[in-house]
């Protein structure tokens, strides 16, 4: 992808912060990262969106009405069981 320079204006309290975060070597890393991050949030949202314009099928209905669970509908305090993983 082609990069080219641009002039922005931002807090650097907050760009620094960011580049100490995600230890990016500079607040043009950070900047990269953040509209990567932007985009694809922004992409994730439309998808789901548009998957909740959309019912489900009879066929999807079907299938979510025949899947067998097994024990994951059991009494296990699974929270009690794993307290000290970190």
């Amino acid at each position: 992808m082609a990069r080219e320079k641009a002039t922005i204006t931002l807090d650097r309290t907050k760009a620094a912060l960011a580049q100490a975060l995600i230890g990016a070597e500079s607040t043009s890393a950070v900047v990269d990262v953040a509209l990567d991050r932007l985009i694809r949030a922004e992409q994730l949202r439309g998808d789901i969106a548009a998957y909740r314009k959309t019912p489900p099928t009879e066929d999807e209905i079907a299938l979510v009405a025949a899947t067998e669970y097994g024990d994951l509908g059991d009494n296990t305090d699974w929270e009690a069981l794993y307290q000290d993983v970190p």
